[in-house]
């Protein structure tokens, strides 16, 4: 009965095996201020700006609360962080998260999360979208319980983000309306249906112009209703139920009402393809990204972020004449230095030689400057600039001796410069105004950058201007709002090479054009006038960059769904619109225009007075509080429920007593997340079988350490039957039959304290200290049956082996900057090295190395990998070890145990084609060759993003072995020995839903020359 008695009694480090980190880099002294209805997280240096934030939650509240016809119970959690960087820092979520993520609400403990941004308008655009949110989920909560939260879930992502975009904006939203001008431009309008179900749709932008047209048509009382009804029926009965249409209807009216609208608009303006020269001819669809141009001073070469490799955003230099690559500058993934690229509010700059260029990188929890050698590629040195977290748009000086950025302090923005051969530091600007995107001017006396020093700024009020052109005087310290263009934004101020100009980009009729700003005279020219606008990655990105020496301009344009670079030489007045630009090159009247119609999001003919929306929009007092402060208090960790799975409980007799079958599970945290517990109780057996897991984990600085203490019961049930006699009293012996049912109990009792040391978001230090107690146990209930009848019952406890008490130390190196495809990585590479060691009852130590590298050419990844993993020492051996086995389809497929019949076997004692599977070390290699057949238009043969499939064909090869039973490293179908075994085959991989990865795999296993092609499957994504 040996057999019976293997358990597992190796290291269990209960972290990530691979995975990215999330690094606290630094320690917030969080506060708490109360306010009505609202508790805000903050910390000390955001105290002016997380105020302002608290009075802007208490308006929303108010317009939210008067839509929905909905109040709070209870004060709701708002988290603010003073810079995206400390944002990105937050435990709240495990997720990492990226700089696209502006903000987000999490439904457990109904926490609101977001990061300032310099810019109070946008801060109370994010607040009001997350308070959507909020609404969303405390009307689920409160009417429908979980159960709500779970039909929400079921909604499309377009319904409910798209809801939080229309009731923090509106109709007038000139962005949207952009990308709804491209795709009627491009006859490429989605159906609601099609927005639905394919999340290359941006739910965002649609969504917003979905709810704009039905508030538009049915009023904006139909929100809640139509929200309401779609929890109880989903949103497609919802629709018909309370806009007296079906699904299909609404979207053909829907398109219609957009054609209506910008078909006339389209019409008067040219195509992004006729204002200049596109930079790049691979990048006229939405499957690359390029933005942010940032071109040399004699216009040769031009630097850009772009997702042209897919999966990263990386810095590029190409020529600016021809287009071609030339290099990548940087890849921050490729950098171990720092974390990321900056690249939504941020561009770079060229030194005035050309022989440099900075730009904002992410790292070690702050930005940087990072300044790279053109030539060398190399960062050549990072400036971290004390005290200010967040960085954007640097601009070197003509002199090459600063530079000038926009830096973030406490979620206020101003202007700051760099001496760089001391690292000296000058603020320029000190107050609440946003102050963005500066440009150096040719004489290096003047700063120009965007602003919302307007006369609609008023933060006891909190209203904002949009954003206008200033210029700073270096020499006074004078700031200089120009005079034109208060309606609309007017952003991303660039110097003409002769300094007299100034290129921007505003939208004053409600698409984003290149103007041109004498600043002489004060005359205006609008040089471009496309159907779809000049803009970055949001509506305040920087766009335009313009050489120094040369005058050569380069732009990004919307098209097709995406960010397409053009570039142009310096026009002149009579060239303006043969290239493009404006039908008329006389300058622009004084004053704003009257016509913004191409910046609303269509039903247009929707006055503001007719609208909800728009009336609170433009109602700066309604709700909003009489006080600027609030009281506040240290904030203190306190354990809330967070999760309560299901519970789950059955019960029934057996002949070892009451079985019960079910289980439960719990989370708790902390509101910031510092503090996280995890419980776990499982039944599968007896009251005696019961098994739980207890974790605690403490995440608030950068080690990150954590309890685990289980109770683990491995239970094994085996039935045998027997002939004998039975002799009854008094009678004749009879045939009778043993009926002998045996419980095997592998009870195992862990504690351990675990460690993780992060040193970026892409390498670890991993260590855990446990002590473990295995006891066995052997049962045995028995049954003399007789004649049809039971005439004896036995329960017998049999000899178990002694029990194991064991020390076990575990460290490990970890490495993962790998990204993700559907069902598998897809580029990149993982690494984990591991060392253990166990004392006690059996000594021994482990060693675990695992590599894998993705080498990705779209559509196609080449991934290979090795691996190894062993135990050594006196005790490696010891029969009381679980042995390791090579056949699991994670390792070499082909050789499952299940697929072996006494066909594989050649005789003699046991099998030794299955016995040389087995060992107490083991190694393999594996090589697949990958291709999405089912997938996404840029991640896909087909695109059918519904059921993602991947395609592979695969080579698998290892082998097993033991202390004093070494393998014969030779490769023949057909031996006895203990030989390397290989497969290859092909496999399907499926990702069902988000839930789960199955593959299914046909493989041939070479060294079962009997077998033949085997099928199998398994439910794991891709190594």
């Amino acid at each position: 009965m040996a057999f019976l008695f293997w358990c597992v009694a190796t290291p269990r480090l209960d972290a990530q095996y691979f995975g990215r980190n999330k690094v606290h880099y630094e320690d917030f002294d969080f506060r708490v201020m109360q306010t009505e209805h609202f508790d805000v997280h903050y910390y000390p240096e955001e105290t002016l700006a997380a105020s302002d934030g608290a009075r802007m939650a208490e308006r929303w509240y108010s317009r939210l609360s008067n839509l929905f016809g909905h109040e709070f119970i209870s004060r709701k959690p708002l988290i603010l962080y003073a810079n995206q960087g400390d944002f990105q820092q937050t435990n709240v979520v495990d997720e990492l998260i990226e700089e696209g993520t502006g903000g987000f609400t999490e439904p457990l403990q109904d926490r609101v999360v977001l990061p300032l941004t310099g810019s109070y308008a946008y801060n109370d655009h994010v607040i009001g979208h997350e308070l959507v949110h909020e609404f969303q989920y405390d009307i689920v909560q409160r009417n429908m319980g979980r159960e709500g939260l779970q039909r929400m879930e079921q909604l499309p992502l377009w319904f409910i983000e798209g809801m939080a975009e229309y009731l923090s904006l509106g109709r007038v939203d000139p962005n949207t309306a952009m990308w709804m001008r491209d795709a009627v431009l491009q006859d490429k309008v989605p159906t609601i249906y099609d927005v639905s179900r394919n999340p290359s749709y941006f739910p965002y932008r649609y969504g917003q112009a979905i709810w704009a047209y039905i508030a538009g048509r049915w009023g904006d009382d139909i929100i809640p209703r139509l929200y309401a009804s779609a929890l109880v029926v989903g949103w497609e009965p919802a629709i018909k139920r309370q806009l007296g249409m079906d699904e299909e209807d609404l979207s053909k009216d829907w398109i219609a009402s957009l054609k209506a609208t910008y078909g006339p608009q389209i019409a008067a303006r040219t195509k992004p393809s006729d204002i200049g020269t596109r930079l790049l001819k691979d990048d006229g669809d939405a499957r690359t990204m390029n933005v942010s141009p940032a071109v040399s001073p004699d216009g040769r070469y031009v630097a850009f972020l772009s997702s042209r490799s897919l999966f990263t955003i990386d810095l590029y230099l190409a020529d600016a004449q021809t287009g071609a690559i030339i290099t990548r500058l940087l890849n921050a993934d490729a950098a171990p230095h720092m974390d990321a690229l900056r690249f939504i509010n941020s561009a770079g700059s060229f030194s005035p030689d050309g022989k440099k260029f900075a730009t904002i990188t992410y790292a070690q929890g702050d930005d940087e400057i990072s300044i790279l050698d053109v030539a060398s590629r190399d960062v050549e040195r990072s400036i971290k600039i004390k005290d200010v977290g967040e960085l954007s748009n640097p601009s070197w000086s003509p002199d090459g001796r600063q530079i000038v950025f926009s830096g973030s302090r406490g979620g206020i923005s101003d202007l700051y410069t760099i001496e760089l051969a001391n690292r000296q530091v000058h603020r320029l600007t000190d107050d609440r105004y946003a102050d963005m995107q500066p440009s150096w001017s040719p004489d290096g006396k003047t700063i120009a950058f965007s602003t919302d020093r307007g006369s609609e700024t008023d933060f006891t009020r909190l209203t904002y201007s949009e954003m206008r052109l200033a210029l700073y005087d270096l020499a006074t310290g004078t700031i200089t709002v120009l005079p034109r263009f208060a309606t609309g934004k007017n952003i991303n101020p660039q110097y003409s090479a002769d300094g007299g100009s100034l290129y921007f980009v505003a939208d004053r009729d409600g698409i984003s054009n290149l103007y041109l700003y004498d600043l002489a005279g004060g005359d205006v020219r609008q040089l471009t006038n496309i159907a779809t606008g000049v803009s970055g990655i949001t509506g305040g990105s920087p766009a335009i960059s313009v050489a120094r020496t040369s005058g050569r301009v380069m732009f990004s344009a919307f098209e097709h769904g995406s960010y397409v670079i053009y570039w142009r030489e310096a026009p002149g007045v009579s060239s303006a619109a043969a290239a493009g630009g404006a039908p008329a090159a006389a300058p622009l009247a004084a004053g704003d225009s009257t016509d913004r119609s191409s910046g609303v999001l269509p039903p247009a003919t929707v006055a503001h007075g007719d609208s909800s929306v728009s009336r609170y929009l433009h109602d700066a007092v309604t709700g909003r509080p009489q006080d600027t402060t609030f009281p506040s208090q240290e904030y203190s960790p306190t354990l809330h429920l967070s999760y309560l799975g299901t519970p789950v409980f059955g019960a029934s007799i057996s002949s070892f007593g009451t079985y019960f079958v079910g289980g439960i599970s719990a989370y708790f945290s902390d509101m910031l997340g510092y503090n996280q517990l995890a419980a776990t109780l499982q039944f599968n057996g007896t009251f005696e079988d019961a098994g739980g897991i207890v974790q605690y984990m403490y995440t608030k600085n950068r080690w990150n350490w954590g309890v685990t203490a289980a109770h683990i019961p491995n239970v094994l049930y085996g039935q045998y039957t027997s002939t004998t006699t039975y002799e009854p009293p008094g009678g004749q012996p009879i045939p009778a039959v043993v009926y002998e049912q045996l419980k095997q109990s592998i009870l195992e009792d862990d504690i351990s304290l675990l460690g993780a040391y992060p040193f970026s978001t892409t390498r670890r230090f991993e260590m855990s200290v446990g002590y473990t107690h295995v006891g066995y146990s052997l049962d045995s209930h028995s049954q003399l049956i007789a004649d049809g009848q039971i005439v004896r019952e036995v329960d017998t406890s049999y000899p178990a082996p002694p029990s194991l008490n064991l020390l076990q130390t575990s460290m490990a190196f970890v490495g993962d900057n790998s990204y993700f495809g559907y069902t598998s990585p897809v580029a990149g590479e993982r690494f984990r090295g591991e060392i253990g060691g166990t004392a006690g009852s059996l000594k021994f130590a482990t060693l675990l190395l695992d590599y894998r590298k993705y080498f990705f050419a779209r559509p196609v990844t080449f991934a290979v990998r090795g691996y190894h993993y062993g135990r050594y020492g006196g005790d490696a051996e010891n029969p009381q070890l679980n042995p390791l086995f090579l056949g699991y389809p994670t390792n070499v497929r082909g050789y499952e145990s299940s697929s072996f019949t006494d066909a594989d076997c050649s005789g003699g004692p046991g099998c030794p084609e299955y016995d040389r599977l087995i060992g107490s070390r083991i190694a393999l290699a594996s090589a697949e060759v990958r291709v999405p057949l089912f997938g996404t238009t840029g991640f896909g043969l087909i695109n059918f993003p519904f059921l993602p499939v991947d395609l592979a064909a695969f080579a698998d090869g290892g082998v097993a072995w033991s202390a004093g039973d070494g393998a014969k490293l030779e490769f023949v179908r057909q031996s006895t020995d203990r030989i390397p075994v290989f497969s290859t085959g092909f496999s399907a991989r499926v990702n069902l839903f988000g839930y789960a990865v199955v593959e299914f795999y046909y493989a041939y296993p070479f060294q079962r020359p009997n077998a033949g092609w085997q099928f199998g499957w398994q439910i794991s994504p891709g190594w």
